[in-house]
């Protein structure tokens, strides 16, 4: 037998006789408390959006609302220099057609009226000239007796000029020029410089890219007794005399389109051409997004068939208004 056994407490009563030690900052606590006392320190007085930058938390942001002053004029002025983009956006909404074009158009051999077009020649000089010139027919070919091939909710297409036969021979020999490249580049200035949807309801534009084309398709052939990996192209590139008519606020399009002018006259005409009865579109089958995703040539041209209209739309006549 033990004498005088000792008894030792339970953990869960045990009691500590020191508190436990506080735990240790974060190390960017100390960055963040710097740059808080910086700002608390400058003038003029920080806004949010700078607060939130420097202190590297969108929550500092709402936890220094209360001590925060509105802008001044010169802190506008100077957020306008940071962000040149924002500050040219009213300007790129505000463009101004200086040159007038018409369209003649006739559904089904029944004339349906004139769309009259305000070219943005100083804004969008290329694709305006560009537009212009297969308007007057001074690039050798013209809209003349071609037809629109798409008809969507928001917008109607024209399928331009084709880059192949008879239009582009005539083209050729009068020095006309069919290619995109210079109508790409103004597009990715245009792109760049104006935020917002650039293809407002009433604007006139050519059709410069497809961003849904697929890469090349990679295969494997023979060459001067190699193997050597060459690239197909799938799909076509537009040719830079596609253009379309949009009847509402098309944002879907700025990815491909170069604005080159709007409706002056004649929407009542575009509204005539939405109605004509189109093609059923298919692309939401599951065998269409298989064959597209591959790169399969039959779905290419099945898509070009999608929203077509069954009647004829074509533009009777046209040319530049003095």
């Amino acid at each position: 037998m033990l004498h005088n056994p000792t008894v030792f407490p339970s953990s869960k009563f045990q009691s500590h006789s020191q508190p436990p030690p506080p735990p240790l900052p974060l190390p960017w606590a100390f960055k963040t408390t710097a740059r808080i006392n910086a700002l608390a320190s400058a003038s003029p007085p920080t806004s949010r959006r700078l607060l939130s930058i420097c202190g590297g938390s969108s929550l500092l942001m709402l936890l220094g609302t209360k001590g925060l002053q509105p802008l001044s004029d010169s802190s506008y002025q100077a957020l306008a220099e940071e962000n040149p983009a924002e500050s040219n956006a009213e300007g790129c909404a505000g463009k101004t057609p200086v040159k007038k074009a018409f369209l003649d158009i006739s559904i089904d051999g029944e004339p349906a009226g004139r769309i009259v077009v305000g070219l943005f020649t100083e804004d969008t000089p290329a694709g305006a000239v560009r537009f212009g010139k297969l308007v007057s027919g001074a690039a050798g070919v013209s809209y003349r007796r071609k037809e629109f091939v798409k008809i969507m909710p928001n917008y109607v297409q024209h399928g331009g000029v084709r880059s192949y036969g008879v239009d582009a021979e005539i083209a050729q020999r009068t020095g006309g020029n069919l290619t995109n490249q210079s109508l790409k580049d103004e597009w990715e200035r245009d792109y760049t410089q104006c935020p917002g949807t650039k293809n407002l309801a009433g604007s006139v534009g050519i059709v410069v890219r497809d961003p849904l084309k697929p890469p090349p398709k990679l295969k494997l052939v023979a060459r001067e007794g190699r193997l050597v990996i060459d690239e197909e192209e799938v799909g076509i590139e537009p040719n830079g005399t596609e253009f379309v008519i949009t009847s509402k606020d098309s944002p879907e399009l700025d990815a491909s389109v170069l604005v080159v002018g709007r409706v002056l006259e004649g929407m009542e005409v575009v509204q005539k051409i939405e109605q004509v009865k189109t093609v059923q579109d298919n692309t939401g089958s599951p065998y269409f997004r298989v064959a597209k995703l591959i790169g399969d040539k039959r779905a290419v041209v099945a898509e070009r068939g999608f929203n077509r209209p069954y009647s004829k739309v074509i533009v009777t006549n046209c040319g530049l208004l003095e």
